[in-house]
Order: structure tokens, then C-alpha cells, then sequence
């Protein structure tokens, strides 16, 4: 049986930890009614990373792992929110569906940034409120029938196991490749729907990890083909204030399939949103579903025995923050200091001998290759082990290799030698961490040239 192995600080291999996440959380005996429940990529490394002392508040640690923006104060951005009053009312349950007030807000947003002069407008009807985007995922999964649902490899962590809970759709997966930039066209989709014979299909757009952007005339030509093929799409738009194609960014740096959409009760759309990335807080867990009214039906039924709803006086905070000239100023001012850290980690990761198949279209990552790197740093692994001991924390790409049930066996990802790097933490971090990086490869380079004793 073959071995895998990583090298220490000191260049000396030692035998790696299996990379499954729950291999070391097995239920005991007599907790067997328990399955194992593997950790999520984030979750994964940041657990890791505790166990070697990481506190997120240390500023000894870089976390370049963490799938969160920096949420404090930026230049040109609306004051942050810092307290939130909670009144009377607010100590009782919110509808499932969320506030009507705030459903208003959300409709009216996307009315007015992608519909406008459109006859077919958003209602309050056509909005629900979630607990968070993986509630919202989560009402979504469990309102779909017994379908061929597609997702896409490489794609969010989080798909993994929301697709393998629920039994009732057949999961679908779609190999992306690197060599041609992640691309996939609208000819691509027809195959895929008409061969495979899917009624659903699940995506990050931009996506995470690749930053990878379906926009434009593409995404309009794919609206239009789920719409002629009765294929409905399910569009996780949490990046789409984080859009760095030059023909988006000159647009305002927005990009959402709901500019597409001719009919919003019978086009075949889902666009999933909030408060976590496009507004920066991520701890307000305020996260909303845009769908036909059919469709936000299911989901709201589906919430009701799921997660019971969003906190209510988070939603009321919410709603002056969905206005469109916040959301612009927000949105310039992220396109402003975000493009400078996409700049810098870029080229500082390049300079440091990774591979990018993609220059990040959209999010706050960067997809690279280690395969260039000195041994013992050139699979996401064991780079990702060797980077913690330097207390910077980055994403093996393994865990993006979305296979629900792990249906595939035992065959390796396809993506072991690819690491997510997060622009999300400040300048600061990310100088800091691309020192501490260089350090770390020119240290096992030289010891990879240094002769066995």
C-alpha cells in the first residue's frame, strides 16, 4: 500500500495524516447511531490550525484560509453598523419566509440594479430570508425533486455534504479544466443538460475557489438555454460584488443572473445572496433566496422544519443597508482596496514559483498549483501542513473536489496539488504571509539540494 509523506521544517519527511477530514472523529461504540460527519475545507484547516495554537484575533497568525472579507472600516465605504436596536416585537419568532419589510428591500434592489424598463419585476413574494447562506442552500436542496442535479468540479466546499444529506436528487458532477481557464459555454450547458439529463444545476458564480465569472452575453446566453431546456439554475451569487473582469468592473462591478431573467415567476432562476461577503458581515448570518414565487414557496415550507428562520432584529437592521446608493458606495469601495490585495497576492504568488490557471475574475481567492514548488511542498496537502508551522494558513485544493457520498472511492482528487489563497484578511496579512511563504519554500529548497548523509 503506497505511503504519503510531507517534510518538516527541518526537510526530514514524516508520515502524513490521512487528508480525510473525519478519519480521527470516528463515533465511538456506543454513539454508533452517530455517522461520521466530515469538516468542511474551511473548517478543516482552521481546526487544524487550532491545534497548533491559532487564535483568529493572534496577530501572530496570517490566515490567507479564511472564506470571509475584512470587515472593518474601508475608505469610501458606508460607516459600519455597530449596534443594532432591538425593539418589542423583535423578541418573538420572524416568519419563515423572513420579514415582509426586508423581502421588499431585497426585491426592490434587484429591481433596481438589473431590472430596470423590465416589464416582469420582483416582489416581496419572490424573496426568502435565510439564517445564512448554507440555510439557504440547505432550503433549497431539500425543496428539489427526484432530479439529475450538475455541479460543477472544482466548486464550493460546502456542496459536498449539503448534496450527499439529501437523497431524494441524483448529483451530477461536471470536470472544469484548468487548461482552458475553468471555461464553459453555453453550447457546453446544452450538452451537459440534454445528455445527462439534468433538471437542476448548482453553481458559485463567480466561483470559489477558481474565480471563475459566467457574465455578460455568456450569462445571458446560459439563462436562456435553462430556460428553453427547462433546466433550473441555482446561482450561489454571494462574489458578485467581487468582480474584477474589466468589462464588469467598468459596469459597476456587479454581476447577477437577474439581469437576465425575462420572466422572474417562469424563468427557471434561483439566485442565492447577503450580507456575508457583498456587505461585509458575514456575522450577521442575514441571507436571502430570489427565486419564482413557486419556487420560495417550497423553500419557505422546507425552512419551516430546517432552521425555523433568520434572527428578526438582524433582518430589521438590514433593510436600510439593501438600499442602492449603500450598496454601490460598498461595492466601489471593496472594488478599490480588494483590487489592490488581488494585485499583490497574485503577482507575490507567482514570484513565488505557484502556477495560476486563472487570474481570479471575481471573489477574494486565488486558485494555484504547487506543482513547481520544492519536494515536500508541491501537493495542496502538505504545503498547507508545512505553511502552518509558519502560522499562515491557506485551503488544500482536495477539498474543492466536490463528490457527495464519496461515490468516486478511493481514486485521488484531481486537484492534490492545488491551494486556495484568500485576499479577504488586510495588506498587512498578506505581506506578511508572502514573507513567511518565501521563507518557507526557499528553506526546502535548499534542502532538497542539500546531499543525503
Amino acid at each position: 500500500m503506497s505511503r504519503s509523506y510531507s517534510v518538516g521544517s527541518a526537510g526530514l519527511p514524516r508520515e502524513r495524516r490521512p487528508s480525510d477530514p473525519g478519519a480521527d472523529l470516528q463515533p465511538p461504540p456506543e454513539l454508533s447511531a452517530f455517522r461520521s460527519v466530515p469538516r468542511t475545507g474551511v473548517i478543516y484547516v482552521t481546526s487544524e490550525a487550532m491545534r497548533r495554537g491559532f487564535d483568529p484575533v493572534d496577530p501572530a497568525w496570517c490566515n490567507l484560509g479564511q472564506g470571509m472579507p475584512e470587515s472593518g472600516p474601508l475608505p469610501g465605504a458606508p460607516p459600519r453598523r455597530d449596534q443594532v436596536a432591538i425593539e418589542p416585537a423583535d423578541q418573538e419568532y420572524a416568519p419563515i419566509s423572513g420579514l415582509w419589510e426586508l423581502r421588499e428591500a431585497v426585491a426592490d434592489l434587484y429591481n433596481n440594479l438589473y431590472r430596470r424598463g423590465m416589464p416582469s419585476r420582483y416582489s416581496a413574494e419572490n424573496v426568502a430570508i435565510s439564517g445564512g447562506g448554507r440555510a439557504a442552500l440547505t432550503r433549497v436542496a431539500a425543496s428539489l425533486g427526484s432530479v439529475n442535479l450538475g455541479h460543477f468540479l472544482p466548486d464550493y466546499t460546502a456542496y459536498e455534504e449539503l448534496l450527499g444529506v439529501f437523497r431524494g436528487f441524483a448529483p451530477i458532477p461536471i470536470l472544469l479544466e484548468g487548461e482552458r481557464g475553468y471555461a464553459f459555454t453555453e453550447r457546453d450547458l446544452e450538452r451537459e443538460i440534454t445528455g445527462r439529463g439534468l433538471a437542476a444545476l448548482l453553481l458559485s458564480n463567480p466561483c470559489n475557489p477558481t474565480g471563475k465569472l459566467v457574465g455578460g452575453e455568456d450569462l445571458a446566453r446560459w439563462v436562456a438555454t435553462a430556460k428553453e431546456l427547462q433546466c433550473t439554475l441555482i446561482l450561489d451569487e454571494f462574489y458578485s460584488h467581487y468582480v474584477w473582469r474589466p468589462d464588469h468592473a467598468a459596469r459597476g462591478g456587479l454581476a447577477s443572473a437577474a439581469e437576465h431573467v425575462e420572466d422572474v415567476d417562469r424563468d427557471p432562476v434561483v439566485i442565492l445572496d447577503g450580507l456575508t461577503k457583498n456587505w461585509r458581515y458575514p456575522g450577521w448570518r442575514v441571507t436571502w433566496t430570489v427565486a419564482p414565487k413557486q419556487a420560495i414557496a417550497a423553500m419557505t415550507s422546507a425552512g419551516s422544519f430546517l432552521d425555523g428562520g433568520a434572527c428578526r432584529p438582524l433582518q430589521r437592521a438590514a433593510i436600510d443597508l439593501l438600499s442602492v446608493d449603500t450598496t454601490m458606495a460598498e461595492t466601489r469601495a471593496i472594488r478599490e482596496v480588494f483590487r489592490d490585495k488581488r494585485r499583490r497576492l497574485l503577482s507575490g504568488l507567482r514570484d513565488l514559483g505557484f502556477d495560476i490557471d486563472l487570474s481570479p475574475e471575481g471573489t477574494f481567492y486565488v486558485w494555484a498549483s504547487a506543482r513547481h514548488l520544492p519536494p515536500g511542498l508541491d501537493d495542496g496537502m502538505s504545503f498547507f501542513e508545512a505553511a502552518l508551522e509558519r502560522k499562515v494558513i491557506a485551503v488544500p485544493g482536495e477539498f474543492f473536489d466536490v463528490d457527495p457520498g464519496k461515490r468516486r472511492g478511493r481514486r485521488g482528487s484531481r486537484f492534490t496539488r492545488h491551494v486556495r489563497f484568500s485576499f479577504g484578511p488586510s495588506m498587512e496579512v498578506i505581506d506578511e504571509a508572502l514573507s513567511r511563504l518565501e521563507s518557507l519554500i526557499a528553506d526546502y529548497a535548499d534542502s532538497s539540494r542539500r546531499p543525503a548523509e
